[in-house]
């Protein structure tokens, strides 16, 4: 499994992928309007796990990533973010 940033046209989602290919988003970064958005996902209701307003794509990545949200998902699976960002696909 890997465990990785890949960008999107606003932003960034952070991605769980297994052996068969199939991609599982666990959270992401925004940009708005209204600025900066960072959410990471939980099985259950945590409105402390999104903000709004940040100053940096960064500083929404680092948001995200503490609260380790794929171990909601995937407990037990020996994951670490690996490092870059996957680019953009063609066509998105």
């Amino acid at each position: 499994m890997r465990l990785y940033w890949r960008e999107r046209k606003k932003g960034f989602d952070l991605c769980v992928e297994d052996e068969d290919g199939s991609q599982f988003s666990v959270g992401g970064v925004r940009e708005t309007r209204r600025g900066i958005e960072a959410m990471a996902k939980t099985r259950g209701y945590d409105p402390g796990r999104a903000v709004k307003g940040l100053t940096s794509m960064e500083e929404g990545r680092a948001f995200v990533e503490q609260f380790e949200p794929w171990r909601d998902f995937f407990p037990g699976e020996p994951l670490a973010i690996e490092s870059g960002i996957v680019p953009l696909p063609s066509g998105d």
